[in-house]
């Protein structure tokens, strides 16, 4: 596979954030009177403000944006456990040296989403694309789309790297080449997209003078 540069989900793609993820919405269903399995099946990949408004139905706007108000306050202080996935600082410090445009595309807050990736130890990305630049969020295809005219770059020229199905689902939907790393088999266009891997270390880049990157699996 072929391409100019990369967009990256970031929990799940980039950091393992699930428990984290996993205590704040727990304390919050137990708060609602929502059980935890409900939460976490639907939440994955999308907005917190989506999850809440679906979560919320019936309440006002002021309410649920007090709610979102809260629940970003304790995703961005409690990284506990927040570390970075086999390969994937690796894969990023090799981008920037081979100079192949990058960014994060996140549904997540940019509170949350910088404190995740300092806790995780990162690389800086030159363009952050989180919820607050967002109309509509995953799986509709607005983020990957910024993210690729912040790269410069026309979304056919853009690989997307993600793990869950609004994610996928979003990269498909903008026309991006997408690359799957532990998404869950049922995921809807799973066998759209470019590669199905289990972790960001079996990625192999080149990139050649003309600033084509080549892309390959290793076995």
């Amino acid at each position: 596979m072929k391409c100019r540069g990369f967009l990256f989900d970031l929990d799940g793609t980039l950091v393992d954030s699930l428990p984290a993820v996993e205590r704040a919405w727990s304390n919050w269903g137990k708060r609602h009177g929502i059980e935890a399995d409900e939460i976490l099946g639907f939440i994955h990949g999308k907005q917190a403000i989506t999850s809440l408004r679906h979560f919320m139905r019936g309440s006002s706007e002021e309410e649920i944006q007090q709610e979102f108000r809260l629940l970003e306050q304790t995703e961005a202080e409690d990284t506990d456990g927040v570390t970075a996935l086999p390969g994937a600082c690796e894969l990023l410090e090799q981008l920037n040296a081979l100079a192949i445009p990058w960014a994060i595309v996140t549904s997540g807050s940019m509170p949350v989403a910088s404190a995740r990736r300092e806790a995780a130890g990162l690389p800086l990305p030159a363009h952050f694309v989180t919820a607050e630049r967002v109309k509509r969020g995953k799986p509709e295809p607005d983020a990957y789309l910024i993210g690729a005219e912040l790269l410069g770059l026309p979304p056919t020229d853009c690989v997307v790297v993600e793990d869950a199905p609004a994610g996928i689902l979003s990269g498909l939907a903008a026309n991006c080449a997408v690359i799957a790393v532990n998404a869950p088999a049922d995921t809807p266009r799973l066998t759209e997209t470019a590669f199905q891997l289990t972790t960001l270390q079996a990625l192999h880049i080149t990139k050649a003078d003309d600033g084509t990157v080549e892309v390959l699996t290793q076995s």
